[in-house]
């Protein structure tokens, strides 16, 4: 089994900033794409910046030069950087992993629990 675990959530002003985490565990024998998507009320989700493996980078164009996405491969760690928060931003958060369990498994993607980010004007 894979577990992921995120942290970092909760209330902020309009210009404020917030470090997500996001900790993979288990039966991982590796992983690939990191990424974080969001999805506000009555809303789908949507993907809100990826990584890859080897440190490429893509975000969405509603939080590019705001966001910062990173990544620690020895802590199987992905970060999501936010600054100059806005109301807009309000969503919960989950981060999503590319993981091959076992040398001979095939890749799958596993999502965490979520974790709300409240952005006030």
């Amino acid at each position: 089994q894979v577990q992921l675990v995120e942290s970092g959530g909760g209330l902020v002003q309009a210009g404020g900033s917030l470090r997500l985490s996001c900790a993979a565990s288990g039966s991982i024998f590796s992983i690939n794409d990191m990424g974080w998507y969001r999805q506000a009320p009555g809303k789908q989700r949507e993907l809100v910046a990826s990584i890859t493996r080897g440190g490429s980078t893509n975000y969405a164009d509603s939080v590019k030069g705001r966001f910062t996405i990173s990544r620690d491969n020895a802590k199987n760690t992905v970060y999501l950087q936010m600054n100059s928060l806005k109301p807009d931003d309000t969503a919960v958060y989950y981060c999503n992993v590319e993981v091959k369990r076992y040398v001979v498994s095939s890749w799958n993607y596993f999502w965490g629990q979520g974790t709300q980010v409240t952005v006030s004007s």
